[in-house]
């Protein structure tokens, strides 16, 4: 009954110093909704990181020629989609990969699937409308064990085909005036190809995913003819999918090694990168967990603030209940019971600007996301941008929120239990 009793008259000294209090609550309010946004956003953007790199393959190796002397060993991202690696700036050695270095990567035993490629832009005319696109030529016997963009509509390259393409969705169904149909005709440097597939919209358009921008597929042989400058054993890049993705590192490694002693290069004179999703994707990762934390330290002076305001008002609240101490304690009460009754109210402070801070918080997040959600595209094709609060986290920062509060309270607590009740009453 005496805690039931300490609780209540702690809850009574916060009522009837409302303006104080509230004034002490509207720090701890700052510091929290400051915290659990950046907590929040942090979290919807990594998820939102991880969705989209997801459908990349966290399986997918892709070798890229060319490797920058300013990016160090391993590329200029190591980790990165194809069209990463490489450096605006250093030494860009400029060497394609050809027919000897996919035997030598055939050896390696992680490797499920394999295959070269070549890219480049060409003119499509379709129903008199013309425009520049990308042409990759793929290889179409494991093309479609690879890519990892599922069909919107029609089916994937298959071996024996030479005149046909499979286009982007969104070269299919927003470049042109006219959507492209499967079955439909296009003029390709001056070629007729019949479309035979169309991709799924991408969520990774941009990124490395299939099914965005203006790009289509073509059988590799039949792209080495469309295409200028792409020789007959030449490959732009080579993609491989292992067989288990616990040993994507190790096999990394292993295809550099192998590559370096093909190619007749040492890792200072290394003229390719090796790059991975999943690296990247552990790179941006922690890249994001570090900002975060960086900046959750500055939102966490908010509650250094708050936990001064709280000790200001518990100093003022005691001088305000000195003789109320000094009567509680000529009746019995004892020290612990009035270092209680502080206590308690500093951490309900703490508590108040705990649950209003973190319904704030999630407030503020949830609209920063819908901004800047709608500020990048909106609408179905647009970044579906969230934020992220997870239970654990509005535990912790209400446990930090109560926490601050009481050790704001200690010293005020105890000097009120300490006093003397013959002092306290004789107090004015």
């Amino acid at each position: 009954m005496r805690l039931i009793k300490s609780i209540k008259l702690a809850f009574n000294m916060l009522v009837h110093s409302k303006l104080r209090s509230w004034l002490s609550v509207i720090g701890i309010v700052i510091g929290v909704a400051s915290v659990i946004t950046i907590l929040a956003l942090s979290n919807g953007m990594k998820q939102d990181m991880e969705e989209r790199l997801g459908g990349l393959g966290a399986d997918i190796i892709t070798i890229s020629k060319g490797f920058s002397r300013a990016s160090g060993a391993g590329g200029s991202f190591q980790g990165g989609p194809p069209g990463l690696s490489g450096s605006s700036s250093g030494e860009q050695k400029e060497q394609n990969l050809t027919n000897k270095d996919i035997q030598a990567l055939k050896l390696i035993p992680n490797i499920k699937y394999l295959q070269g490629k070549v890219s480049g832009k060409a003119d499509i005319t379709y129903l008199a409308e013309t425009m520049s696109v990308t042409v990759t030529g793929v290889d179409p016997k494991v093309w479609k064990d690879i890519e990892t963009t599922e069909l919107d509509s029609g089916r994937y390259l298959s071996q024996g085909d030479t005149n046909v393409v499979v286009l982007s969705y969104g070269l299919a169904k927003e470049r042109f005036k006219n959507e492209i149909q499967i079955n439909s005709q296009v003029i390709i440097e001056g070629v007729t190809f019949r479309v035979v597939g169309i991709l799924e919209e991408s969520s990774t358009s941009g990124m490395g995913g299939g099914g965005g921008g203006a790009s289509l597929y073509m059988p590799i042989q039949t792209a080495r003819t469309v295409l200028e400058d792409v020789g007959e054993k030449e490959f732009n890049s080579i993609e491989i999918k292992v067989e288990n993705v616990n040993l994507l590192d190790d096999t990394v490694s292993e295809i550099e090694e192998r590559l370096r002693l093909t190619r007749a290069v040492t890792e200072k004179t290394q003229d390719f990168s090796v790059s991975s999703v999943k690296a990247m994707q552990e790179t941006i990762s922690e890249t994001i967990e570090s900002v975060t934390l960086f900046l959750t330290g500055i939102a966490a002076i908010s509650l250094l603030v708050g936990a001064v305001g709280i000790a200001n008002t518990m100093f003022t609240t005691v001088l305000e209940k000195i003789k109320d101490i000094g009567i509680m304690k000529s009746i019995g009460a004892k020290n612990r019971e009035i270092l209680s009754i502080f206590l308690f109210n500093s951490s309900m402070i703490g508590l108040a600007g705990g649950i209003l801070g973190g319904i704030l918080g999630v407030i503020i997040s949830k609209t920063i996301m819908s901004v800047v959600g709608l500020s990048i595209g909106g609408g179905p094709r647009g970044m579906s941008l969230s934020s992220v609060v997870s239970p654990q986290i509005v535990l912790a920062v209400f446990g930090i929120s109560v926490l601050i509060g009481i050790l704001a309270g200690i010293i005020p607590a105890y000097q009120a239990s300490k006093m003397n009740p013959v002092d306290a009453l004789r107090y004015e």
